[in-house]
């Protein structure tokens, strides 16, 4: 609020200063018109008015907009920015003697001004566009002054027998700059530098598991927008929302505190926009990184923006352990199947395993031989059978020797 009263004091005085300044230097036109000085007081009280309604949008929202460009772009491109902008101002320079020179219409009053303009402008924006070929011209003056260097001292020490050396050292620099080229204009991915973290992955608690694994690359980005979220999931008055609130909070304090990646509170947030996953999305597309996440709808969103996502349950599916027909396993039966005597019973990752004959097993451990593998829409099926022939007591050997035809009818409904 105080900044806006100040913008607005400064257009007031700028309005009113510019008519004055006008009125000034023109004093011998000014003092003809007929009651100058009420014309002159009436149109500098009207232009300090507009300034003062106009100075918030012609000082804050353009300082803003300069702060935040500034905030976000690469120290390369600024550093090529401002040199850019120094040879610019220095061609203008020279063309400023000519140029004033000029008579016809006046040019010589302005034309200079206007030249350095576009010096400085064209300066800039050349820099900054052909910043990885300076780059590659500088880098290759360096390395042939290098290479100048070490010929000079391997001559002068007589080092005829490390030819063959030089020349394989030489192809080695050729291929390594060739790398670089190749990078520097885009036709290499270039390697992660962060990860911006979204609000359901760290609730998922995952993400610490495999941060200490050491697969992630770079720096996990919490930006403050996502720890405000998740406070506000901790301190809901629903107490399953507030236990995943809380386990977001826990999960980002271990991962922060046990893991080898780090991991960064981020202030950066998206102007224009209100809801978390746009933020996020936004942020991506700024900085050219990835997010990693468990939502489905954001996964699919950032997607179509060209945004890179990292799904957790993707990866968890894609590690799965792969089974094949005949192999053995051990596994506890927890429930009755849907069919006659069977038993089921799920892997660590969730899979579950359907076991013919498995009924009166419950609440134990079984050693089972994979029958047969299912995938569906929903994820694997896996049928099984026990490893030796169950005992079976009388009454039941029905049951048992239709497990057939009872593996059959549960394929199908799994299918469907």
């Amino acid at each position: 609020m105080k900044v806006r009263r100040i913008s607005r004091i400064v257009g007031l005085i700028a309005g009113i200063g510019i008519v004055i300044a006008l009125a000034v230097g023109n004093g011998a036109v000014v003092t003809r018109v007929p009651y100058w000085p009420i014309l002159t007081a009436v149109i500098a009280a009207a232009c300090g008015l507009l300034g003062f309604i106009a100075g918030p949008m012609v000082i804050i929202k353009p300082s803003r907009w300069v702060f935040e460009l500034i905030r976000h772009a690469n120290v390369g491109d600024i550093l090529a920015g401002v040199s850019g902008l120094i040879v610019g101002l220095i061609i203008a320079a020279l063309l400023t003697l000519p140029l004033s020179q000029l008579k016809f219409l006046a040019l010589g009053s302005w034309l200079p001004t206007v030249a350095a303009l576009l010096c400085s402008a064209l300066g800039v924006t050349i820099a900054v566009q052909m910043k990885p070929e300076f780059i590659r011209l500088a880098a290759n003056w360096g390395n042939r002054g290098a290479r100048r260097a070490e010929k000079l001292e391997r001559e002068g020490e007589g080092a005829d027998l490390l030819e063959d050396g030089e020349d394989a050292e030489r192809r080695a620099g050729r291929e390594a700059k060739g790398r670089e080229r190749l990078r520097l204009r885009g036709k290499t991915p270039p390697t992660p530098d962060r990860v911006l973290v979204d609000t359901s992955a760290i609730i998922d608690g995952r993400i610490a598991d495999i941060g200490q694994t050491g697969f992630i690359s770079g720096t996990l980005v919490v930006p403050r927008f996502v720890l405000e979220e998740l406070q506000h999931i901790a301190d809901s008055s629903d107490s399953l929302r507030r236990n995943r609130g809380r386990r977001g909070l826990d999960i980002l304090n271990r991962l922060q505190k046990e893991t080898t990646v780090p991991v960064e509170i981020s202030d950066a947030d998206a102007e224009g926009t209100h809801e978390v996953d746009a933020k996020l999305v936004k942020l991506a597309r700024q900085w050219h990184c990835s997010i990693i996440t468990n939502d489905f709808n954001l996964n699919r969103v950032a997607g179509l923006q060209g945004v890179k996502v990292l799904n957790i349950n993707e990866l968890a599916h894609a590690v799965k352990p792969i089974l094949l027909p005949g192999e053995e396993m051990s596994v506890k039966i927890i429930q009755d199947g849907k069919e006659l005597g069977q038993g089921v019973g799920y892997l660590d990752d969730g899979t579950m395993i359907v076991v013919e004959g498995g009924k009166q097993y419950i609440g134990g451990t079984l050693d089972v031989t994979v029958t047969r593998v299912l995938q569906t829409i929903a994820g694997r099926m896996i049928f099984a059978q026990p490893k030796s022939a169950p005992n079976v007591p009388n009454g039941t050997g029905s049951g048992t020797g239709s497990s057939g035809s009872g593996s059959t009818i549960a394929t199908r409904r799994a299918e469907r």
